[in-house]
């Protein structure tokens, strides 16, 4: 008779997919927990780990980068495992990794971006924040974005936070992100940068942006760039002022607003301005790029249901522009062999466990968490909460988990090595972390990132 499954004879062997904060959170939830003996092997598509906080967060926001020591305690267990530069849907399939594992979590993330769905959207110069972070943070698939920015005026349409992300950077004098990690080559394009004016465009109010105190009070500490905003534009009707009363981190927002409102500008090189209660709807381009935004003014009306929303009032008026950053939202992609939800670009799931979307039944051994379980909002440190609820499903689901037949944690590597997959370990990756970290200490940087694969897969063998 095979051992029982969850024992220290028959450890519980799972697999996660995506080595992004909420991964990780979840194999700590995992590997932290008493009472089933577990081993985790993690999959990532890049060769580096931890996702959003190697190629999300802001560079000029190391203290939120320094989450990553936790992730590295999980990672030193020696029932962990990583793999690196695995391509799962392009390398291998579902159906290739079924046999080596009881359960599956996938940490997939929301790797793409929502669209204003609007015409002009496809000029020149009119690109993702999605992109566009990714190209200042290092990604290997972004290195060569065409991001120019010879150009006096930019738009950068949402205010969540990592629309405040990309119109900060772009603020920034190079002096000030010279001493970030971020990637040279996005540091030699804005040390030429031309911007003198970059527009925030917020569809709704002040009282619903989506943005910190935190994050709006930056702006505030900007050396090179005045913050404008219309005082007449921080009137609040009295749905709004009364949101702004129930939430103390609205009333800080407004603060900072109201004083941004009240000073004069100083003169500084650039000029940042939020615009509230707008919505672009045509971008305008001569010979193939922008040059335009056509903007229309809002009004918030009451939904009925405790929402305000949205609506046009007819007035219309034009921003130049010669570069538009959409920042309105990450969505989902579909995986092969996995249910998927297009309105939420989610994987439909309860409490985590997958399920199908007709029947509702649970999916046998098969798991999810982070944006792909519930939705691309939150902080990072909103993944670990949601990453241990879907550790509890697993673990109460073991008894009725199929074991996988072929448990030997040495058949993967031989797997992969079959596929002729070149993957990266942890010691690897902690190797190229090394060098990384040498390179920034000589020109007082945190670190210097490789930003290509081949230059990972070469200073693996430095050590």
């Amino acid at each position: 008779m095979p051992d029982q499954l969850g024992t220290v004879e028959r450890p519980l062997r799972v697999a996660i997919i995506g080595a992004g904060p909420a991964g990780f959170y979840a194999a700590g939830g995992l590997l932290q927990q008493k009472n089933v003996p577990v081993n985790v092997d993690m999959f990532e598509r890049l060769a580096a780990p931890y996702g959003l906080v190697r190629y999300g967060v802001a560079p000029d926001h190391q203290k939120i980068k320094a989450v990553s020591k936790v992730f590295e305690r999980t990672a030193a267990d020696p029932r962990f495992r990583f793999f690196g530069n695995v391509d799962l849907g392009l390398q291998l399939s579902l159906a290739d990794l079924r046999p080596y594992y009881d359960q599956i979590v996938y940490a997939v993330g929301a790797p793409t971006d929502r669209h204003l769905n609007i015409p002009g959207e496809e000029l020149a110069g009119s690109l993702s924040s999605t992109a566009f972070v990714a190209w200042y943070n290092g990604h290997p698939e972004y290195v060569d974005l065409p991001v120019n920015l010879q150009v006096e005026s930019a738009v950068v349409v949402g205010v969540g936070n990592v629309a405040m992300d990309v119109a900060r950077i772009l603020a920034k004098s190079t002096e000030e992100l010279a001493t970030t990690d971020i990637a040279d080559h996005a540091l030699a394009v804005l040390h030429t940068s031309q911007i003198k004016t970059i527009h925030i465009l917020a569809r709704r109010g002040p009282a619903q942006a989506k943005f910190t105190p935190q994050e709006i009070k930056e702006f505030g500490e900007l050396a090179n760039a005045d913050v404008i905003v219309d005082p007449a534009e921080l009137q609040l009707d009295a749905a709004s002022a009364a949101e702004a009363a129930a939430d103390p981190e609205i009333g800080r927002n407004l603060e900072h607003l109201r004083a941004f409102a009240a000073q004069s500008p100083q003169g500084k090189a650039r000029q940042v301005y939020f615009h509230f209660l707008v919505s672009p709807v045509a971008l305008l381009g001569e010979a193939g790029r922008v040059t335009a935004v056509k903007v229309e003014r809002n009004q918030l009306v009451a939904d009925g249901r405790g929402n305000l929303n949205a609506r046009s009032t007819g007035e219309i008026f034009t921003l130049p522009a010669g570069l538009v950053l959409r920042a309105v939202g990450y969505k989902g992609t579909p995986l092969a062999g996995l249910p998927y939800d297009e309105r939420s670009g989610t994987i439909p799931n309860r409490l985590g466990r997958i399920i199908d979307p007709v029947t509702e039944v649970p999916l046998s051994g098969q798991y999810v968490v982070g944006w792909a379980k519930r939705g691309p909002f939150g902080v990072i440190g909103t993944n670990r909460p949601d990453a241990l609820e879907t550790v509890q499903q697993m673990l109460a689901d073991v008894a009725q988990t199929t074991p996988a037949p072929i448990p030997d944690p040495a058949a993967v590597e031989a797997l992969l090595r079959t596929h002729q997959i070149d993957f990266v370990t942890m010691a690897e990756w902690q190797v190229i972390d090394k060098v990384e970290i040498a390179r920034g200490i000589s020109r007082g940087q945190p670190r210097v990132k490789f930003v290509t694969l081949a230059e990972m897969l070469a200073a693996r063998n430095a050590g």
